[in-house]
């Protein structure tokens, strides 16, 4: 469960606040600071996995991408900061970024071409905040990878089951496709990407 430890916090303050070589993570949700649940090695299966698929695409497509092993998304909207379990980041448009050099915290949206969230016991925040601070944010592209079904069933189907929800930017507004056991992804920002959802999801108990 998320624990709220301070209230009416600027993203400028989080930043200078959040605690350096920290083990536990924190996010800023409009203004008030919150502990993230520790990350299952489940979890972190399947980010590693992830990560390394993306790299390896990127690689072959010659892309100016990188994942960063920590960085935030800033809501210019708001006073939320992110930390996305996967940030591609356009090292191209990283100049134009304030706050990337010293805080490693993004805020435009021709910084991030895709961001990754691996969905935990605080999916709401997956499925609701996150989704339309993205989408407020301009980012082309936002993936919810449900490995374990922990979302609601009005997300994930009755009876729930392991999907992957792709959420792509048409006309400022995010529009979904979802994906579930052989299904292929179908990824904008990686059109070539082969990928199935049931690789992705195996990725948790490859051990």
């Amino acid at each position: 469960m998320v624990q709220s430890l301070l209230n009416l916090m600027t993203v400028d303050k989080f930043l200078d606040w959040y605690p350096e070589n920290s083990q536990q993570r924190y996010e800023l949700h409009n203004g008030v600071i919150i502990k993230m649940p520790p990350p299952t090695g489940d979890h972190e299966l399947v980010i590693a996995f992830l990560v390394r698929q993306i790299l390896l695409e990127c690689a072959r497509l010659g892309q100016p991408y990188d994942i960063p092993k920590t960085g935030f998304v800033q809501s210019t909207e708001s006073e939320y900061a992110f930390l996305p379990d996967v940030l591609l980041l356009n090292r191209s448009n990283l100049v134009n970024e304030p706050l990337w050099r010293n805080k490693s915290t993004v805020s435009q949206a021709l910084s991030v071409p895709l961001v990754i969230e691996v969905v935990s016991t605080n999916w709401r925040d997956d499925y609701f905040t996150k989704l339309g601070q993205y989408e407020a944010i301009g980012i082309p592209e936002y993936w919810i990878v449900d490995y374990a079904a922990l979302g609601g069933r009005k997300f994930i189907g009755n009876p729930k089951q392991p999907t992957i929800s792709i959420y792509s930017l048409v006309e400022g507004e995010y529009q979904v496709k979802q994906f579930q056991n052989g299904d292929r992804i179908e990824s904008p920002t990686f059109p070539d990407l082969n990928l199935t959802a049931e690789q992705i999801f195996q990725a948790a108990t490859a051990y």
